[in-house]
């Protein structure tokens, strides 16, 4: 069965991501795409570098090539923005990731965009799903992927340069280059480097690069820009005396930064700085957008400049959605992914680099330097993380009574209010909380809290946890 979550469909390589299952996907949203009535405009499909990546892009592109809708086929590996930002300026309804974004190597995904370079939505999955399921192989149709060049029915495109162009517009090169920056760029084993270095040396910056070879297994670390998986990153930068490090996951919608102490800086962190460069240094107005284990410290930043902060559920398309809805200019999660008002609908580690980049520059201040600054003005919160697998009959038990029963253990702090928009969060009067989901991309429960205290944010999750019989 193919199921779509909050970034795709994601299996493991081998198991579920199989052929047979890969050209169903193809063969299902082809059989949408004539339904809804447009066939016509075509799809976009690029790949990533995971293993199976690329032929599985074929492989879906000669399905989609013998149903008569025309493939617009990036044949190098590309970022997952970029694939979404030529589905938005080549005016597709559709457009096809073949990724795994930050899962462990051994896993392989798809992901659908639609029209304007959105993550597909829930109506727009589950839709797909039901197309999926009522196929039967002999449903499936092939055409070779020469024939398919052959007949111009796959075009062979390279959205590359217009991309970096796009975001290099958006940017305040000279004000960077000003700055003659020196940047630590650790891809990790995915597909920034080009795209990143080209901002960055445009701008007159001077980059280097580690861990950019193609290594299918990520180096060993899960390809997710953490700060245990930036450690090197965060070695070097600190010992040769780098300005910034910059870590993508591996389909660079997501990024992980790292200061010029050598200092993980947390996604939090940086969508606050961003929200707070925009509204006080380039005096944008707007609200933001956050999902709900995301930072409540945005609140408190829009609140001090007459703007709202809206809460979604977990899942960039839920962002997009109400960014679009409310004129935000910001909106992101605390994974490391966000986008800003003007670019693209969907995450962008690669602009937001560069955006933080022009922020150091503008302002002339370090990102510490920054960080204490607004700190001083809006205080600060600690959040801690539990990603937790379970057994399938323990995971029975908890949808139960978490998400069901509702459940409720004792705090010691008073609860404000109780929420079900995403899974089960509380909300506690001094300004904190805990939210526990089940994630939409893999087996795991994930429990959040962000309080005062780090000491406090554990003590949530600990309390949470030992209610329902949760052991690490």
């Amino acid at each position: 069965m193919i199921k779509f979550g909050t970034g795709g469909w994601r299996a493991i390589v081998g198991d579920e991501f199989i052929r047979t299952n890969i050209v169903k996907a193809a063969q299902g949203l082809s059989d949408m795409m004539k339904e809804e009535g447009v066939a016509e405009r075509g799809i976009v499909i690029g790949y990533d570098k995971r293993f199976l990546s690329d032929k599985s892009s074929v492989w879906m592109a000669e399905v989609f090539a013998a149903n008569g809708i025309s493939v617009n086929y990036i044949d190098k590996v590309a970022p997952t923005p970029l694939i979404m930002y030529t589905v938005k300026t080549f005016g597709c309804n559709y457009g096809i990731a073949i990724t795994a974004s930050h899962n462990p190597a051994d896993y392989n995904g798809i992901k659908v965009f639609t029209k304007g370079g959105k993550d597909a939505d829930l109506p727009i999955t589950e839709k797909l799903e039901g197309y999926i399921q009522e196929l039967k192989d002999a449903d499936i149709k092939r055409l070779s992927f020469e024939e398919g060049k052959e007949r111009g029915v796959i075009r062979i495109v390279n959205p590359f340069n217009d991309y970096i162009d796009t975001i290099i517009s958006m940017i305040d090169v000279e004000s960077i280059r000003n700055r003659e920056l020196r940047v630590l760029v650790d891809p990790m084993y995915g597909v920034s480097k080009a795209a990143l270095q080209t901002v960055l040396t445009t701008a007159r910056c001077e980059v280097d690069v580690i861990n950019d070879k193609h290594d299918t297994s990520f180096g060993g670390r899960m390809p997710s820009p953490t700060k245990e998986t930036l450690n090197k990153l965060s070695n070097m930068v600190y010992e040769s005396h780098y300005d910034l490090g910059i870590g993508t996951d591996g389909d660079a919608d997501r990024l992980g930064i790292i200061d010029e102490r050598g200092t993980y800086v947390t996604p939090n962190q940086v969508m606050c700085l961003l929200y707070y460069y925009l509204l006080r240094y380039k005096k944008w107005e707007g609200p933001v957008v956050r999902n709900l284990a995301t930072t409540h410290q945005l609140d408190r930043i829009a609140a001090a400049y007459g703007q709202e902060s809206f809460e979604v559920p977990v899942g960039f398309k839920y962002i997009s959605q109400k960014m679009q809805e409310t004129g935000a200019i910001i909106g992101g999660e605390s994974s490391g992914g966000l986008t800003i008002k003007g670019h693209i609908k969907g995450k962008d580690g690669i602009f937001a680099a560069a955006l933080l980049v022009e922020m150091i520059s503008v302002t002339g201040l370090k990102i510490n330097e920054m960080l204490a600054a607004m700190e001083e003005e809006f205080g600060s919160f600690e959040m801690v993380e539990r990603n937790l697998g379970l057994k399938e009959e323990k995971k029975e038990e908890l949808v139960q009574r978490i998400f069901e029963v509702r459940e409720m253990p004792e705090f010691p702090w008073a609860v404000d209010r109780v929420s079900d928009l995403d899974g089960l969060k509380i909300y506690f009067e001094n300004g904190g909380w805990v939210v526990a989901r089940f994630s939409g991309t893999e087996p795991l429960l994930r429990i959040f809290s962000e309080m005062e205290t780090t000491e406090m944010a554990d003590q949530a999750a600990e309390v949470f946890m030992a209610h329902f019989g949760i052991e690490v």
